[in-house]
């Protein structure tokens, strides 16, 4: 099978197209024929040795995927060939298979878009685990979500609106502001060209935001911790901004205010039987049209290395997908 696979620790660059030998499934696992795999900014760590996991040279990229089951493993009940999925892999997802735990397998409903579908799992399982879960967002809140315009904070807006809450978005330039208002914003601020702190506390007449939800870091998080209401909650996914914030404990003190982890990844290995939960709660969401994710831009495995760029320099509007 083709793959894309990380000889080096390094940018998108190094990456290689290689042929090899498609992997077996274990037991429990199943193999699946990759239609599309979503891109994500785990992926453009991971590669520069800069995440979380740090798995040996050399190894295939790519967290999520999208496609067919061609083959199962021993002990597999869930699952036969021929079955749509999607699947969070960790690992491996930028190739034509790749082989996952069944536990990390959802049913993908026959009217939802192969490429849709591959750019889903990641973004709107870390934003509602994020959002319902870690922020216990209620209907009467306010809530702020920066990043907007990329995959995982669109997710976070469409998501934020489906809980009932008013939703300000922020974001770094009008493209994104505005797929953030199709996707549901109330309000939106442009940070690139105002003060963040004070474009809050216009849009909240000077009360603040219940729930932060924060992937970008670096000198927006200070802000947006300021600017939170009376027991907020600041959402901490993670730093797309490259540089990791130093929250100041005072500022959790005075207004009795949360600053609160989300690894959606380790969640979902930890409590297999609740991500499922989650997962087929989105998917039906996904099936009924009460979500419409974003995928911008579609890419073939040949390009791998372009579209990890892309999500780099930030020059992405919701999801980019590879086509193997």
């Amino acid at each position: 099978m083709r793959a894309i696979q990380c000889v080096e620790w390094g940018g998108p660059e190094r990456l290689r197209l290689v042929i090899m030998p498609p992997p077996q499934p274990g037991p429990g696992q199943v193999r699946i024929r990759v239609a599309a795999a979503g891109v994500n900014f785990p992926d453009a760590l991971i590669i520069q040795g800069k995440y979380q996991l740090r798995p040996p040279l050399p190894f295939v990229p790519g967290t999520e995927v999208a496609g067919t089951i061609d083959t199962v493993g021993d002990g597999v009940a869930t699952f036969r060939p021929g079955d749509r999925v999607v699947a969070f892999v960790g690992l491996g997802g930028f190739a034509e298979q790749v082989c996952a735990p069944q536990e990390q397998v959802a049913p993908l409903p026959s009217s939802v878009d192969m490429a849709v579908a591959a750019g889903f799992t990641l973004t709107y399982a870390t934003a509602q685990h994020a959002l319902a879960e870690r922020g216990q967002l209620k209907p009467v809140e306010t809530l702020l979500v920066l990043g907007a315009g990329g995959g995982v904070g669109l997710a976070a807006v469409e998501l934020g609106k489906l809980a009932g809450a008013r939703v300000i978005a922020a974001a770094s330039s009008g493209d994104k502001l505005r797929a953030a208002q199709a996707a549901g914003a109330d309000a939106l601020i442009d940070y690139a060209s105002a003060d963040l702190r004070e474009a809050i506390k216009q849009a909240t007449d000077g009360r603040g935001v219940d729930v932060v939800f924060d992937p970008v870091g670096g000198s927006y998080t200070a802000a947006a911790l300021r600017s939170l209401a009376w027991r907020g909650r600041l959402l901490v996914i993670g730093f797309a901004g490259g540089e990791i914030p130093q929250i100041p404990a005072n500022l959790l003190l005075l207004k009795e205010v949360s600053a609160v982890g989300v690894y959606w990844g380790e969640y979902a290995k930890r409590d297999a039987a609740g991500n499922g939960r989650l997962l087929a709660q989105l998917l039906r969401w996904l099936a009924e049209g009460r979500l419409r994710p974003l995928v911008s831009r579609q890419y073939p495995l040949a390009e791998a290395s372009r579209a990890l760029e892309d999500l780099l320099q930030r020059r992405a509007v919701g999801k980019l997908v590879i086509r193997p």
